[in-house]
């Protein structure tokens, strides 16, 4: 009696006796239906190969008393009931089946990204970070207004002569900031800031050429999925709509009011400045996301995961699964806290209560402050502004996000030591608490030293690799994909 599993991809490898009826395990090749083999002349009939197909379980062999090897064909055969030929034959579709599918599937359908789409994917992740953090630069040294145009292709070339530099200087007189922040600054400070800015844009430049160039190329060559496709749209209206976020932020910091106010500082609002830097984080965060798939998919299309079956059965156990949860939770905690960071940067709000755990006389200030008036516009039921627009309050609220943030990756850490995690998982893990220690470590730093620019801008950009942690230990317990080719 005869009786196999689906075809295979690769070779089979066996080298353990089996008792009859038994399920063979074998390194890197998936789960199969066991095979029953007995009579003399028994044979069976093993794929060729590299040939493709929809799943990968693993043969099992068995005869009781015998054990043997095959590798693609029988290398020996020295006792009797044991495999005497092999015919592939069998595992051969109809012709007339197999150009059915075909034509169904079509010929240039993929399952599977190529890989080169993994390393571009996370090249453009990496220029996401450098991005954050070169625009974090631009707004701790005040750089941010210093173009106050918008000129998307002739922009991108900078002032060469003293004539130039001289029409650029005198637009930006004409805006609150040169009279209220950089009073009689000289034509050569204002190349200092306006050179901030303007690297600061060519960067974001570039970088849409370097994703929308390359991600068209990818498409008419058919090297991308359906669903690659469908990803791919939606990162590139995130970065578009990432663009047009960035003017509409610096349009706030260029309006004419704001020099009308005595009391009034030229900076950018707070809301967009959040909005902005939320989008960046969305983006980088896609894209991380995109490439480490495309990996993962094509390691398990390539029979690279080792004992895939096995973990994918560790990845659906109860409790790996509630820690994942638990995990993306903390991901969006982490993740929330950073655009608090951001309200707290957009007003400046690190320039007060600069010492830590305390604020003034104790751990919070006053309610008084915290929830005042004044920040209601005369509107009584307009108090709940204080969240976003109150610097205390704000700062208040970001300090409670951090250390929340921090005890729960903590005790997350603590919780993830003790489980059968994968080894990849494992070291997300210790790498993110790590660099928890790192964040609040930097985040006391800056506060108590008055937010010098080298602390606040290593706060940033380790605020985006601890959710880069985050992002990749939640990916490490995502469940196996089944890769259909």
């Amino acid at each position: 009696m005869l009786s196999t599993g689906r075809f295979l991809r690769a070779p089979i490898s066996l080298s353990r006796v089996l008792p009859a009826g038994r399920m063979a395990y074998l390194s890197g090749v998936p789960r199969a239906h066991a095979s029953c083999l007995s009579g003399k002349g028994a044979g069976i009939f093993l794929p060729r190969r590299g040939l493709r197909t929809a799943s990968h379980p693993m043969l099992a062999l068995a005869d009781r008393g015998s054990s043997f090897m095959a590798t693609g064909r029988v290398t020996s055969v020295t006792q009797p009931g044991i495999l005497k030929r092999v015919n592939i034959a069998i595992f051969r579709r109809p012709a007339s089946t197999a150009a059915s599918e075909h034509e169904k599937s079509g010929h240039a359908r993929r399952t599977v990204d190529a890989p080169i789409v993994g390393y571009w994917t996370l090249f453009c992740a990496s220029m996401v970070f450098g991005i954050i953090v070169w625009g974090g630069l631009t707004r701790l040294t005040e750089s941010g207004l210093s173009i106050v145009e918008w000129a998307p292709i002739s922009g991108a070339k900078l002032p060469t002569s003293d004539a130039a530099w001289e029409a650029e200087f005198e637009k930006y007189k004409q805006f609150p900031e040169y009279h209220k922040v950089h009073i009689g600054i000289t034509l050569d400070d204002f190349k200092k800031i306006y050179f901030m800015e303007w690297f600061h844009r060519n960067i974001g430049r570039l970088f849409g050429v370097v994703y929308l160039v390359p991600a068209a190329y990818f498409v008419s060559k058919g090297m991308v999925s359906r669903a690659g496709i469908a990803k791919m749209g939606g990162l590139g209206l995130l970065l578009l709509g990432q663009g047009a976020m960035g003017w509409y932020m610096v349009s706030s910091g260029l309006e004419k009011e704001l020099g009308e106010h005595p009391d009034a500082v030229p900076r950018v609002s707070q809301y967009r400045l959040t909005s902005h830097l939320s989008l960046a984080y969305l983006l980088y965060a896609g894209l991380s996301l995109y490439g480490w798939n495309v990996f993962r998919a094509n390691r398990l299309a390539n029979m690279r995961v080792a004992n895939p079956e096995v973990l994918r059965a560790l990845l659906q156990e109860p409790a790996v699964v509630s820690y994942r949860r638990k995990i993306t939770a903390a991901t969006l905690l982490v993740g929330t806290t950073c655009m608090s960071g951001a309200m707290v940067a957009g007003l400046d709000a690190g320039l007060i209560y600069n010492e830590f755990p305390t604020m003034g006389l104790g751990i919070a200030p006053p309610l008084s402050e915290l929830w005042n008036q004044h920040f209601a516009r005369g509107d009584p039921s307009a108090m709940w502004r204080n969240l976003t627009e109150n610097p205390a309050t704000v700062q208040l609220g970001h300090r409670i996000l951090a250390m929340t943030t921090f005890f729960t990756l903590s005790a997350l850490w603590w919780q993830g030591r003790r489980l059968p995690l994968p080894r990849a998982a494992r070291v997300a893990l210790h790498a993110m608490y790590g660099l928890a220690w790192v964040q609040v470590a930097l985040g006391i730093s800056t506060l108590v030293n008055f937010v010098p620019i080298a602390y606040a801008s290593a706060h940033q950009a380790n605020s985006v690799l601890l959710l880069a942690s985050a992002l990749g230990l939640y990916h490490t317990l995502r469940p196996l994909p089944r890769i259909l080719l």
